[in-house]
């Protein structure tokens, strides 16, 4: 292929030799890795946009996997945040704001009666699920297949689709993420496929005396958004009730993102626990467990134990509380939400006018783009598409300027910044145009040499 894209990755390259000697694959998070010669180093983000060491700009659509929800270094939060700076850090003591930011979050989402504050994601989920089975007195669990729920050992169950025939009339193997894992945790583990109601009911009718929980993710935010319809995850809320189990909705993606009171609020459904953090605080790390108030109170001396002793910091709940009250009390979600709808119909222009055939999952502000009549429900529908020209153009992208996931697993994610930004829509909508000009380019040889 000729006049392909290029960016100068020298220092960056070089940051990665001298990275590699002292850090696992030269980062801090595997998730990181993008390859030896294409590992990026941020040298800073401002809005909706982030600069590499070598000065390389890019719109960046990943924005950590969506905590950026105003965008990077945002005035109002930073602000904040530095209020919260004098105020000395971290105690392993309590302060007034975490009322004030408590408050705050029962107001936008009514099914957080009583909160808790953690650190992150995975914390926040690790956190509930102990906090179910001490509530409940069971051990068992139930998960859905593609979600994600954090990088702890009881989540990290999947379904083997590689090596599953479909003809053979048996689910997948479950297995682990990765190694490290216990065997012995799968036995307390059940799968279940999304959207799929009577496997719903049969799960429950065979298990459901066992589980303490079901977690949910309503949009599957490492599976390119794929979403459970309302009446599936109201199934859910059903079975639970019946056969005493805790239903835990995991918000900590779409918490305060596509909706004020989250995707629980869009469907209709309350959950007993819930679990926020990518959105709370604009990128300080801070996370939330809450949910129906007898549940809750579970966590005390002689119940379920929770703590840390970075928890409810200081720097982290002052940005959260102008970060949260920016999201309940301005248009800010509005506004982003509209951008994604504008991007997904300059993205679908562009598409339709090369007669590729395309398809959209997962919510206006944090959707997945599929290259199918129509976007899969479920993980093993999704494992089974071909996403190849995807993971093409995304390549293509971050060679134009446009950060993505290098593959599809993760959404595409909006900021308020990028509405903002008068150009962020124009030059994305540039490279997306060239972008899937040369991945047309690249599989048109590709067909050629394999005639």
């Amino acid at each position: 292929m000729k006049n392909l894209p290029a960016r100068n990755l020298s220092k960056s390259n070089a940051q990665f030799q001298r990275a590699v000697k002292r850090l696992p694959l030269g980062v801090s998070s595997t998730f990181r890795y993008w390859g030896d010669t294409r590992t990026l180093y941020v040298h800073h983000g401002k809005g909706g946009r982030i600069w590499d060491i070598d000065g390389n700009q890019y719109v960046d659509y990943r924005l950590a996997y969506g905590p950026a929800i105003l965008g990077y270094a945002d005035d109002r939060v930073d602000a904040a945040a530095k209020r919260g700076m004098e105020v000395g850090g971290v105690f392993a003591l309590s302060t007034e704001r975490e009322l004030t930011v408590a408050d705050r979050i029962s107001k936008m989402v009514p099914a957080a009666e009583l909160v808790r504050f953690s650190n992150s994601g995975t914390e926040a989920v690790m956190a509930s699920l102990r906090l179910a089975r001490a509530y409940t007195g069971r051990e068992s669990y139930l998960l859905v297949e593609g979600a994600y729920h954090g990088l702890f050992d009881a989540a990290q169950w999947m379904v083997n689709m590689d090596s599953w025939d479909p003809r053979s009339n048996q689910d997948p193997e479950i297995v682990s993420y990765g190694k490290g894992i216990p065997p012995t945790v799968k036995q307390l583990v059940h799968l279940t496929p999304m959207n799929d109601f009577q496997r719903l009911e049969d799960t429950f009718r065979k298990h459901g005396h066992e589980f303490a929980a079901m977690l949910i993710e309503p949009i599957q935010g490492n599976c390119c958004g794929i979403s459970a319809k309302r009446e599936y995850v109201q199934l859910a809320r059903q079975l639970c009730d019946k056969y005493g189990v805790l239903l835990i909705i995991d918000e900590v993606k779409t918490g305060f993102r596509v909706g004020k009171g989250g995707i629980q609020g869009i469907l209709g459904v309350k959950p007993d626990i819930t679990t926020f953090a990518k959105a709370v605080a604009n990128g300080y790390p801070i996370s939330v467990v809450a949910g129906r108030e007898d549940v809750m109170r579970t966590f005390r001396y002689g119940g379920a134990s929770h703590g840390g002793t970075y928890t409810a910091h200081s720097v982290s709940l002052a940005a959260a509380e102008e970060c949260l009250r920016i999201l309940d009390e301005t248009p800010a979600l509005a506004t982003l939400a509209g951008y994604g709808e504008k991007l997904k119909s300059g993205i679908s222009k562009i598409l339709d006018e090369r007669g590729i055939v395309h398809s959209y999952a997962g919510h206006s502000s944090m959707f997945g783009l599929f290259f199918a009549e129509r976007a899969p429900d479920n993980y093993r529908d999704w494992k089974k598409s071909d996403y190849s020209f995807y993971d093409k153009m995304a390549y293509f992208l971050h060679d134009l300027g446009i950060i993505c996931e290098p593959d599809s697993r993760e959404p595409w994610f909006m900021c308020e910044a990028h509405a903002q930004d008068a150009a962020c829509f124009g030059d994305t909508l540039k490279a997306v145009e060239r972008a899937v000009d040369l991945t047309l380019e690249h599989f048109e040889e590709q067909e050629k040499k394999s005639a």
